[in-house]
């Protein structure tokens, strides 16, 4: 199977976080994370954050999007910013046809830390550790690089589950 290039995103109105994985030979190898981080208006920062994805995507060529689902939020007005973040975000990357997966923050978690309700430094942690990288990234990249591990890990899931029915199959 050729390498798979997998963006992970995590939505933000204020820093959106950016993470690019690659998946060759069942072994994920880190490309890049990062964050946009927008100010002034919430159109104004709406037009960042498409632009910011859109650059990641021309850039670094993923063949897939993982993206955290909104969960939650403070209030409403926070839950409406963070969604119409969000839809910036998947409008870049529908904008290159890319597939779009969806997770939410339980499922990342659960995939990276092995616990659904695990923290922030635990993730950081365990990304660092994952992708064998000097330091941790910043809180949005990790969570961004979580994602798309959160990805790596269903598609081997699902390729492992295929080959088990095949094989059955051919018993």
């Amino acid at each position: 199977m050729p390498p798979l290039r997998i963006l992970g995103i995590d939505p933000g109105s204020r820093a959106t976080g950016f993470g690019v994985i690659e998946i060759d030979h069942g072994r994920a190898h880190y490309i890049v994370s990062g964050c946009v981080r927008v100010e002034g208006d919430l159109a104004e920062r709406l037009k960042r954050i498409y632009a910011g994805v859109s650059e990641v995507i021309a850039t670094y060529a993923p063949q897939a999007l993982a993206i955290e689902k909104v969960f939650f939020a403070r209030n409403a007005d926070s839950a409406l910013k963070l969604g119409q973040a969000r839809g910036a975000a998947l409008t870049a990357c529908a904008n290159r046809d890319l597939t779009v997966t969806e997770y939410s923050a339980l499922q990342i978690k659960q995939a990276i830390v092995g616990v659904g309700h695990a923290g922030k430094p635990q993730v950081q942690h365990m990304v660092r550790v994952l992708l064998s990288l000097q330091g941790a990234p910043q809180a949005d990249a990790a969570d961004a690089l979580a994602c798309a591990l959160c990805h790596a890990h269903h598609i081997q899931g699902a390729q492992a589950l295929a080959q088990t029915l095949v094989a059955g199959a051919t018993r």
